[in-house]
């Protein structure tokens, strides 16, 4: 199993402290896996939703190119991608 489907999947149970942990080694894995994460961002729902955003978030700058990819192919998730880019540019 792919890192980011695994981490995804460990979320479904996760405690706080143990969220905390999973968001903390997927940012490690840096732009690497931004693509990935970007486009689960479109399937994902609850927790799991919510530790992608805001890994991309902390993985910063690197995410904006596939953010605005994924905004003009798929105008549902545009607002979602306008949001996050504003959060990681105002950082």
């Amino acid at each position: 199993m792919h890192l980011v489907d695994e981490i995804l999947c460990k979320l479904e149970t996760a405690d706080n402290i143990t969220k905390n942990q999973l968001e903390n080694k997927l940012v490690a894995q840096g732009s690497a896996v931004v693509p990935e994460l970007v486009t689960k961002l479109q399937s994902v729902r609850g927790v799991k939703r919510g530790v992608v955003a805001m890994t991309l978030i902390r993985i910063g700058e690197a995410s904006v190119e596939y953010l605005r990819k994924a905004a003009s192919d798929n105008k549902d998730f545009e607002w979602v991608a306008k949001y996050l880019i504003s959060e990681i540019q105002a950082a």
